[in-house]
């Protein structure tokens, strides 16, 4: 999730050879498009567990909270330079997650929606995968943890957001965009509206004895 950054390298070897690059493709190409995977496994598990007549709305909009804490840094990284700024937004999002996926195990198991081993499972993708992003991260940009731990002092541009100097292709990021369209905007708002539609046929009822209470009071009083 970051440029490619020139390195010294010894004689004879292959540009392509370097560790740095080579962390660099496996999170481009490797991890952020991988994540997907348990992230629509996790939305099957949801639709066999039948969210929307157990935990319903609430939960499903406490995935889009998920998904959003997860998103913005993402975004961020793809657009801007890795600095002390960029730095804090990925350990605040990541903070911020981690306490969030907690509150929806809780939601889960209080509305009494089974939450079976292999969901279980699949979370501790979830929940992991964001560190190891982060921590890789860390290790090729060494010198801005470094900078954020002094408070970015020495670097002027250490608290602004810097576009990258070598941008991501289009073509990347298109793919990007897709894969989140159809592997997270797609599953999870058909999950959500499910919810709310669930919701509403189960609120009918409960009107229609309310209106039949309400005129059966108004003919006894006349």
């Amino acid at each position: 999730m970051t440029s490619l950054r020139t390195f010294t390298r010894p004689a004879g070897r292959q540009p392509g050879s370097d560790v740095g690059d080579a962390t660099t493709r496996y999170l481009l190409y490797g991890l952020l498009p991988g994540w997907f995977v348990p992230g629509l496994a996790d939305w099957v598990m949801h639709r066999r567990t039948r969210i929307e007549d157990t935990s319903g709305t609430k939960e499903s909009l406490i995935h889009a909270l998920m998904m959003t804490e997860v998103g913005i840094p993402i975004a961020l990284t793809l657009r801007y330079e890795i600095n002390p700024l960029l730095l804090t937004a990925q350990l605040g999002g990541a903070a911020v997650h981690e306490a969030t996926a907690l509150w929806d195990v809780r939601t889960a198991v209080h509305s009494e929606r089974e939450v079976k081993p292999i969901e279980q499972h699949i979370h501790s993708f979830l929940e992991s995968l964001p560190f190891a992003a982060l921590t890789s991260l860390m290790c090729l940009h060494s010198d801005q943890v470094k900078s954020l731990l002094r408070g970015g002092r020495s670097d002027p541009d250490a608290w602004r957001f810097v576009p990258r100097r070598r941008p991501l292709s289009r073509a990347y990021l298109a793919g990007v965009a897709a894969g989140i369209g159809a592997c997270v905007l797609l599953p999870y708002g058909e999950e959500l509206l499910r919810c709310r539609r669930a919701a509403r046929t189960r609120g009918k009822p409960v009107q229609d004895e309310t209106t039949w209470q309400a005129t059966q009071q108004a003919t006894q009083g006349e």
